[in-house]
């Protein structure tokens, strides 16, 4: 019988991340509390630019979107924002999308899985993602539990289990 397997990835989904920024673009402009002071949140090439009058509503702003992003069910761990820098008379935060897994996250992982998980169970890096394969089914489920049991500073998904 052929080996079971399954990848380890980390990948957002575009589309929601942009319906996240709509959403918390809406409801900036909407909110009281910005009225009047230029507070924005819009893509600027690859990133997100966050802007206001204020260090503490451009603060505002993120955890506006970040509340949006988790309700679309995009882990914060791939959000990576600045601090807050002063440009002129407007504060700005500039924020991007993490994705894929590193050298040295996927050396962590695979580590993890030759330390703590179940013996026969092989984790390869390809690129920027993880195979896990193993003979038996019921240890690939032993280490997707024991990997969700971690708790990793990237987001993880599984993909591919077969």
């Amino acid at each position: 019988m052929a080996d079971s397997s399954f990848d380890i990835v980390s990948k957002v989904e575009r589309q929601e991340v942009d319906n996240a920024l709509n959403q918390a673009a809406k409801e900036i402009s909407q909110r009281y509390d910005f009225k009047g002071t230029g507070a924005t949140i819009e893509w600027s090439g690859e990133k997100i630019l966050m802007q206001a009058s204020g260090e503490e509503r451009v603060k505002a702003i993120l955890d506006i979107f970040q509340s949006k992003l988790i309700k679309r069910g995009i882990s914060l761990k791939t959000l990576e924002a600045g601090e807050p820098q002063l440009s002129g008379k407007e504060y700005k935060i500039f924020a991007s999308i993490q994705e894929g897994i590193s050298q040295e996250n996927a050396k962590k992982v695979a580590k993890t899985i030759r330390d703590e998980g179940p013996k026969g169970v092989k984790a390869q890096v390809q690129g920027d993602e993880l195979r896990v394969s193993s003979k038996s089914r019921d240890d690939l489920q032993t280490v997707i539990a024991l990997l969700k049991g971690k708790d990793f500073d990237f987001a993880l998904q599984f993909v591919n289990y077969r």
